[in-house]
C-alpha cells in the first residue's frame, strides 16, 4: 500500500433510515473513479498547424467552456445503482481531491466505505479539448487509480456485508485482472464490462477477464475487440459466461444465453441525447438492479434502456434525476402498460426526495 494512503475497511450491510425500500442482493463495483475536465474551443485545430512547422508543435488555445464532470466507470454504474436503492459498494482507489465527489456518491445512495484515499495522488483525470468539428485532444492521468489492484476484496465482500454479486468495471488493467482472479478464488459471482481492457492485456488475462463471468457486458465495438484478444468466437465465449449482454445504441441491446434464442430488447424511442457519456452504465446499473428485484433478463433490459434514456438526457454520466414517474412512463411508452406495471411497486417505493449518506464509515476517509 502506498505511503500516506488509507486502507478500505469491511463496510456492513446496513442502510441509512428512510422510506421502506425493497430487499435486493447487493453488489459491489470495482474500477475506475475519474472526473473529466472538458474543453471547447470555438475554432479547428487544422488552422492552427502550419504544415512546414509539424516537427516542432507548439500550440496554445484559447478556449469558451470549461466543465468538470464526476466520471469513472465504476462510479457511473455505482451512481445508477444508489438511486434506484440497490445500496451498492464502489471499491478503488482515489486522490486526496475526493471529498466532494465522495460526498455526492454518498448522498445518491453508494457507500464508499471501500474506497481507498491516496494523500499523494490525485484522482484519475481526463482531460479533454474539443474543436468546433468535433475532433479531439484526450490525455489521461491514472493518479490513483493505478494503486487499485493493491485492494483485496475478501475484507470488503465477506461475510455481514451482504455482497452477493462484484462488477468488474472498467478501470485499471492489473486492477481488472487482480480482482476477478479474487472473485473466483472466494467463490464471489462477478460481472464483467471488459471495454477496451483486453487489448492491452495477454490473450490468457483476457480470457481470465470473463471466464466463468454470471453476466457479461460489452457495446458491439467492445464485442469484436474481446474476440480478437481472447481468440474465442462469440459462441465459445457464450459457454462460458451466464449471459452476454450487448448494446447496440439506438438499435436497443441483445441478450444472448448458450442454448438458446438471442432476444432484442428494443431502445426507448426518441430518447432526448444532449450527452452519450455513461449511457452504458446506467444501463447496466438498470438491469442488475431489474434482476435484483426477481425480473426476467428481458424486463430488466427495459429497465435499463429505461435508465440509460435518463441518462443521456442529462449532460454528464452522473447528471440525472431518477424519478418514478417519468421512468415509469419510459417503460410504458417503450414496451406498453403491462412493462410499467411490472416496475410499479418497486420504483415508487423510492425515495427520490433525499439521499441519505449510506457508509456506515461517513464521507470517503482521507489519511491523517
Amino acid at each position: 500500500m502506498a505511503a500516506g494512503s488509507s486502507r478500505p475497511r469491511a463496510p456492513q450491510a446496513r442502510r441509512a433510515a428512510g422510506p421502506r425500500r425493497l430487499s435486493v442482493p447487493r453488489i459491489a463495483v470495482t474500477g475506475a473513479i475519474a472526473t473529466d475536465h472538458l474543453m471547447t474551443f470555438p475554432g479547428r485545430f487544422t488552422d492552427l498547424l502550419l504544415p512546414d512547422r509539424l516537427d516542432a508543435l507548439s500550440l496554445s488555445f484559447l478556449v469558451d467552456t470549461f466543465s468538470i464532470r464526476r466520471g469513472g466507470a465504476a462510479a457511473n454504474l455505482s451512481f445508477g445503482l444508489g438511486v434506484l436503492g440497490g445500496h451498492p459498494l464502489l471499491i478503488g482507489a482515489a486522490g486526496h481531491d475526493m471529498s466532494d465527489y465522495g460526498s455526492w456518491l454518498q448522498e445518491h445512495g453508494v457507500d464508499t466505505g471501500g474506497v481507498r484515499i491516496l494523500t499523494g495522488l490525485p484522482t484519475a483525470r481526463t482531460v479533454a479539448l474539443t474543436d468546433e468539428e468535433e475532433n479531439r485532444i484526450t490525455s489521461f492521468h491514472p493518479g490513483a487509480m493505478a494503486e487499485s489492484g493493491s485492494i483485496e476484496l475478501r475484507g470488503l465482500t465477506g461475510p455481514g456485508t451482504g455482497v452477493r454479486l462484484a462488477v468488474i468495471a472498467q478501470g485499471d488493467p492489473a486492477a481488472m485482472t487482480a480482482h476477478t482472479r479474487q472473485c473466483r478464488d472466494i467463490g464471489l459471482p462477478f460481472a464483467a464490462t471488459p471495454s477496451a481492457g483486453p487489448a492491452s492485456l495477454t490473450r490468457s488475462e483476457a480470457r481470465g477477464l470473463v471466464d466463468g463471468a454470471r453476466w457479461l457486458f460489452t457495446d458491439a465495438r467492445e464485442a469484436a475487440l474481446l474476440q480478437e484478444a481472447t481468440g474465442w468466437r462469440a459462441p465459445e465465449i457464450l459457454t462460458r459466461v451466464g449471459g452476454w449482454v450487448t448494446t447496440l445504441g439506438a438499435d436497443g441491446v441483445r441478450i444472448a444465453v448458450a442454448g438458446e434464442p438471442e432476444q432484442v430488447v428494443p431502445a426507448v424511442p426518441d430518447a432526448e441525447v444532449r450527452d452519450p457519456a455513461g449511457a452504458g452504465d446506467a444501463f447496466r446499473a438498470g438491469f442488475l438492479t431489474g434482476l435484483g428485484w426477481g425480473r426476467s433478463p428481458v424486463a430488466a433490459a427495459r429497465l435499463g434502456c429505461a435508465l440509460a434514456a435518463a441518462s443521456l438526457a442529462g449532460v454528464g454520466p452522473q447528471d440525472y434525476e431518477v424519478r418514478p414517474r417519468p421512468l415509469l412512463t419510459s417503460l410504458a411508452r417503450a414496451y406498453g402498460r403491462p412493462a410499467a406495471q411490472e416496475f410499479s411497486p418497486a420504483l415508487r417505493l423510492l425515495d427520490t426526495s433525499a439521499h441519505c449518506s449510506s457508509s456506515p464509515h461517513g464521507p470517503c476517509r482521507t489519511a491523517v
